[in-house]
């Protein structure tokens, strides 16, 4: 099949893939076509959000959708790594076994990361790198397509462990979650208090998703764009001669190359959910949001001053 019939197909499948979740989740459009992107793009993602704004179903919603293996892994203070990684038995032959731990699954949803040490968090990190996971010394593979989305609360900073900046540019998106509608809110009231059950049905197999990621790493880029994307993140850097006024005044880092290499895959995805065979700087700007927010670090100026993520970014447009 061409890489043209691909992306018609995959357009009429992403398009059941979201009518399919909307049969549980109301509303949080933005937010599932950003995790879907990021999916599709073979990265991962922060959600932001308070509790109870159905993260947890959400995820477990898509993963159903996509024919995925979902785990869920709740990180507490006191998780140490062999609690997500797994840990070397002795069986009844007095041999050593190595029994898997819940991140080998295709979907891990890793709740409240920043409830859990560096040391833990660490662990999941290196997963999501590498894709495999060293338990006394032996190399395990993860399967494809592997995609970690973690949670955290903004609220209730007692007793975290914020992510590093390093460790949180591992994350393609930051995805911030809203408090739905009055609308939506009384939709979401109506269809769960009531006894009615929902099923939601497979629509890939773990092989197609992995055929669509190759598809869309394929998708050419003209080179203005790819220059639009690197030039959009270096006005992020206060230190560089392309600074944005903005950036100068209230950001004391800004995003590294790994921002500019994820604008562009994110973009590819972007296009190809739209039908289209290759990303614009439309495309760039619809995603660039979520990559961005999460890398600017601002100074205390813009925290006093109530400058906000959203407004550094989009003055770099």
């Amino acid at each position: 099949m061409s890489d043209v019939t691909t992306i018609e197909n995959f357009v009429k499948k992403h398009k059941a893939l979201k009518q399919e979740i909307a049969k549980v989740i109301v509303g949080q459009e933005d937010v599932i076509n950003q995790i879907l992107i990021s999916i599709f793009s073979g990265g991962h993602s922060l959600l932001i959000g308070v509790p109870g704004l159905a993260k947890t179903l959400m995820v477990n919603t898509i993963a159903q959708a996509l024919g995925l293996d979902f785990k869920r892994i709740q990180f507490t203070p006191d998780l140490m790594p062999s609690d997500i990684l797994g840990s070397e038995i002795l069986d009844e032959d007095r041999r050593f076994k190595f029994i898997k731990g819940p991140i080998f699954a295709n979907i891990i949803l890793a709740d409240e990361i920043n409830r859990t040490p560096p040391k833990t968090q660490a662990a999941l990190l290196e997963a999501m790198q590498e894709r495999a996971v060293t338990v006394a010394g032996h190399n395990y593979k993860l399967e494809l397509p592997y995609f970690v989305l973690a949670t955290q609360n903004p609220i209730e900073q007692e007793g975290t462990y914020p992510l590093p900046e390093a460790q949180l540019d591992r994350f393609m998106f930051a995805i911030n979650l809203e408090y739905p509608s009055f609308q939506e809110e009384v939709d979401v009231v109506k269809a769960t208090t009531t006894d009615l059950k929902v099923s939601v049905n497979s629509l890939f197999s773990p092989q197609e998703i992995i055929d669509f990621q190759n598809v869309i790493r394929r998708i050419p880029v003209a080179d203005n764009v790819i220059e639009y994307a690197v030039a959009m993140v270096s006005k992020t850097r206060p230190n560089s001669d392309a600074a944005a006024n903005l950036v100068k005044e209230y950001v004391d880092w800004g995003a590294g190359p790994r921002a500019s290499q994820n604008l562009i895959l994110a973009a590819k995805t972007h296009a190809a959910t739209n039908g289209k065979f290759s990303p614009d700087a439309e495309d760039v700007q619809a995603v660039a949001t979520s990559i961005l927010r999460h890398r600017i670090i601002k100074n205390y100026k813009a925290e006093a001053e109530g400058v906000t993520d959203e407004a550094v970014i989009k003055s770099l447009f």
